[in-house]
C-alpha cells in the first residue's frame, strides 16, 4: 500500500455552491436567494438536527426527512449507503450515483458520476443541502439531484467540544472538535473515531475522519478558504447480502462464501482544496477553487477469479464562476468546471482470501469540462424566470497492461447539452408557485463499463449514456406557523442503463428503451417558538419500465423478460417520515417513524423486500452556562424491535438481494463544549 500526503494547489475553478447564509438555500441559479425564489425544490437541513441525539456517523440518520430522498443504511459498511433521488441512483450496488455530492463547494463525485457519502464530515457540518429536479443538471451529468454538505465556521469565540457514544452491537465513537476567530483568521477542525462490532456477523468496522477548515480575510472584499479531510477505514468487513430463506433463518448470518474468501475492503482517502471568493465592483463576484485528492482502496470480493480489486487513485480539477447583477431585474452567471481522475487498477484472484495471481492491469483514466451560463429575470412586480445551459463533456479512457487475454484499450467521450428554464409566481410575501422544465444527462460510472457482454477483455463502450426530459410544478407557503412545501414531477429517461448479463459475480451492461418516474412530494414543519415541533415528508414514487426487454439476472441462470410497466428495482412506491420533538431546557425528546412500502428486488420484479414502519426515540438534558455546556442523551432505534429488510442488494447475481436492519437498538452518548 502506498501511503498518501494531499498538499493543496490553487486553479481557476468555481464550485457551484456558495456559503449560504441564515435562510438561503442551495441555488438552482449558483446564488445565494431565498427559497421562496427558488423555482425548483430545495430543501436544509441544519446541523443541531444532524448531531442532536445522533450518532453522527451516516447522511441515513438525517436524509430521511427529505421528500423525494430515499436513503438505505445498508450495515455494511464496507459498501457505503444508497442514496436515491427520485428512483435516480436505485442500481447502485455500492456508493452514489445519478446524484452530485459536493462538500464545501468542492466535488465529492468523480468525473464518472461515482460517489461516497462516508466522506462527509458530520460532526462539523453546517448544513446539508438538497436539490432536486432539472436544476441539478447545471451541476453536471447527475440526473437525480444535488446534495451539498457545508463545514460550519469557526465560533466567534475559540471553543474545545469532546464527545463519546456508545451503543449497541459494539459500537462506540469518539470525536474532537476545535475552532474560533483570531483576527482575520477563521479555523476549525475535528476529529473522530467510529468502531463496531457490526449487526451482522463479520461485518466489524472502524473509520477514522478528519475534516479542517480554514478562512482567511484578505481585504473586506477577498477571502481564501483552505478545506481539508481525510478518511481512513482499514479492513472493513463485508457480510454481503442474504436470500429471502436465509433472512427468515437468521437475519444475522452470513453467507459462507464471505468468509470463506474474507471479504473485506480497505479506504484510505484524502483531498484538501483552496477557496478563493472575490467581490467585484456594482455587486459583481468572481469565485475560484482547486481540488487536489487520492484514493487507495482494495476489496476482497466473494468470487475466486479477479477477486481482489486494488485501485490507487488521483483526482483533481477546479472551475472559474462570476456572477452579475445587471440591474435589479436581470441577474447571470456564467462558469467552466473542469475535473480528471486516474485508477492505476489492478486485478488478482482471491485464494482463500489470499491475493493470488495478477487477473487484471490497467489505467483508467475520465475527464469531465463542463461549460454554463444560467440567469435570472424578474419582469413583472410578482413574477421572475430563470433559464440556464450547459454543455457537459465526460471521456473515458482504458489502456490495458494485461494483454494475455487481448487488448481491451479504448476510449469514448459522451457530450450532452442540458438546457432548463422555470418560472416562479409570488402569490403573496409569503408564497409563491413554480414551474419547471428541463434535460438531464447520466453516463455510466467506471463499474458499469467495466465488463462486456461474454466475458471480452476491456471496457464496454458500447453502453451510452442516459438522457431525461424533467418537469415539474410545485407550490412553497410560510402561513402563521407552518412551512409547507408540494411538488409534483414528471420524468421520462431514454436509454435507461440496465443489468444485460451477470456471469460468475460480475455484472455487464445495456442500455433499454424508456423508464417514467411520475411523483408527488410533500413536506410540512412547524415553525414556531412554542416547546414542541413537528416535521412530516411523504413521497409518493411510481418508477416503471415502459418497454419490455431481456436480462440475465441470475449468475448461470436463463434470460428472462422484464414486462413493460415492471417497477424499477430498488425504489419503494410510498415513503412517509414524521417527527415530534419537544424541548423546554433542560429537557429535549424526540419521536420518529419511518414507513416505506415493498420494494423489487430485481427488475422482472419477480422477489419483493416487504414494507415496514418504525418508530425511533430519543432523550436528553442540557446543563450549560456563559462558557461550558454538557449534553447527555438516550437513543433507541426500532423501538418496536421489528425485524425487517431496510436494504436490498438490486438485481444481485446470486440471488442474495436482501441486507436485513437491526431489531431494537440503543445509543448513549455525552457531549461536553467549553469557550475560552
Amino acid at each position: 500500500m502506498r501511503r498518501i500526503c494531499v498538499l493543496p494547489f490553487l486553479s481557476l475553478a468555481a464550485s457551484g455552491v456558495f456559503a449560504q447564509e441564515e435562510g438561503v438555500v442551495v441555488s438552482a441559479t449558483r446564488v445565494p436567494q431565498p427559497s421562496l425564489e427558488i423555482p425548483a425544490s430545495v430543501d436544509r437541513i441544519y446541523g443541531d438536527e444532524l448531531r442532536e441525539g445522533r450518532p453522527q456517523v451516516n447522511l441515513s440518520e438525517s436524509l430521511g426527512r427529505v421528500p423525494g430522498i430515499s436513503v438505505q443504511n445498508r450495515q455494511n459498511y464496507a459498501q457505503d449507503l444508497q442514496i436515491q433521488s427520485r428512483g435516480f441512483g436505485a442500481r447502485s450496488t455500492f456508493g452514489v450515483r445519478g446524484i452530485k455530492l459536493y462538500a464545501d463547494g468542492i466535488p465529492g463525485s468523480m468525473p464518472d458520476g461515482q460517489g461516497q457519502a462516508a466522506n462527509f464530515d458530520i460532526g462539523s457540518a453546517q448544513s446539508v443541502e438538497v436539490l432536486r429536479g432539472p436544476f441539478s443538471s447545471m451541476y453536471g451529468s447527475s440526473a437525480g439531484g444535488v446534495i451539498s454538505v457545508q463545514t460550519e465556521d469557526g465560533p466567534e469565540t475559540p471553543t474545545a467540544e469532546a464527545g463519546v457514544l456508545f451503543g449497541s452491537y459494539g459500537t462506540r465513537r469518539g470525536a474532537f472538535k476545535f475552532g474560533g476567530q483570531w483576527g482575520s483568521l477563521n479555523a476549525i477542525g475535528d476529529a473522530s473515531r467510529f468502531e463496531t462490532d457490526g449487526y451482522r456477523n463479520h461485518s466489524a468496522a472502524q473509520r477514522d475522519q478528519l475534516n479542517g477548515k480554514l478562512r482567511y480575510g484578505v481585504s473586506p472584499d477577498t477571502s481564501v478558504t483552505l478545506v481539508a479531510n481525510s478518511l481512513r477505514q482499514p479492513q472493513t468487513q463485508d457480510p454481503g447480502g442474504l436470500t429471502k430463506s436465509q433472512v427468515e433463518q437468521d437475519p444475522r448470518q452470513v453467507q459462507p462464501q464471505a468468509l470463506t474468501f474474507n471479504t473485506r475492503k480497505t479506504v484510505y482517502h484524502e483531498q484538501s482544496g483552496l477557496v478563493l471568493n472575490h467581490r467585484l465592483d456594482a455587486g459583481a463576484s468572481l469565485q475560484a477553487v482547486g481540488y487536489y485528492g487520492q484514493r487507495w482502496q482494495e476489496q476482497y470480493l466473494a468470487i475466486a477469479n479477479n477477486g481482489v480489486v486494488n485501485i490507487d487513485r488521483g483526482f483533481g480539477g477546479g472551475a472559474l464562476r462570476y456572477s452579475n447583477p445587471l440591474s435589479e431585474a436581470l441577474r447571470i452567471s456564467v462558469g467552466a468546471e473542469h475535473d480528471r481522475m486516474h485508477d492505476r487498477r489492478k486485478g488478482f484472484n482471491n485464494t482463500n482470501g489470499l491475493q493470488g495471481a495478477l487477473s487484471r492491469d490497467e489505467d483508467n483514466d475520465a475527464w469531465s469540462t463542463g461549460l454554463y451560463a444560467q440567469g435570472e429575470w424578474k419582469f413583472a412586480e410578482r413574477w421572475s424566470a430563470d433559464a440556464g445551459v450547459r454543455r457537459s463533456s465526460v471521456r473515458f479512457r482504458n489502456s490495458d497492461h494485461f494483454l494475455t487475454d487481448g487488448d481491451g484499450s479504448g476510449d469514448r467521450v459522451y457530450s450532452a447539452t442540458t438546457p432548463v428554464a422555470g418560472i416562479v409566481f409570488r402569490a403573496n410575501p409569503n408564497t409563491s408557485v413554480y414551474a419547471n422544465v428541463g434535460k438531464g444527462f447520466e453516463t455510466p460510472t467506471f463499474l458499469e463499463l467495466a465488463n462486456r457482454s461474454g466475458g471480452a477483455s476491456g471496457l464496454n463502450f458500447a453502453l451510452n449514456a442516459s438522457s431525461s426530459r424533467h418537469a415539474e410544478l410545485g407550490l412553497k407557503t410560510v402561513a402563521r406557523s407552518v412551512r409547507l412545501n408540494a411538488a409534483v414531477f414528471d420524468i421520462v429517461t431514454s436509454d435507461e442503463i440496465v443489468v444485460d448479463t451477470n456471469v460468475l459475480g460480475r455484472a455487464s451492461f445495456k442500455n433499454v428503451g424508456h423508464t417514467d418516474r411520475r411523483g408527488l412530494e410533500l413536506a410540512a414543519e412547524t415553525i414556531g417558538t412554542g416547546p414542541f415541533e413537528a416535521r412530516v415528508a411523504y413521497t409518493y414514487l411510481k418508477a416503471v419500465y415502459r418497454e419490455s426487454f431481456s436480462t440475465q439476472i441470475l449468475t448461470a441462470g436463463p434470460q428472462v423478460t422484464v414486462p413493460g410497466g415492471s417497477q424499477i428495482a430498488g425504489v419503494p412506491r410510498s415513503t412517509l417520515y414524521a417527527e415530534v420533538r419537544y424541548r423546554r431546557e433542560p429537557f429535549f425528546a424526540q419521536l420518529e417513524g419511518l414507513g416505506k412500502s415493498r420494494v423489487a428486488v430485481n427488475d422482472p420484479n419477480l422477489e419483493f423486500a416487504a414494507g415496514y414502519a418504525l418508530l425511533n426515540a430519543v432523550a436528553g438534558l442540557v446543563q450549560q452556562d456563559e462558557r461550558w455546556r454538557f449534553t447527555e442523551f438516550f437513543r433507541v432505534d426500532n423501538l418496536t424491535s421489528k425485524n425487517y429488510v431496510g436494504s436490498v442488494i438490486v438485481n444481485e447475481g446470486n440471488g442474495r438481494y436482501y441486507e436485513p436492519s437491526p431489531r431494537r437498538n440503543m445509543t448513549v452518548g455525552v457531549q461536553a463544549s467549553l469557550r475560552f
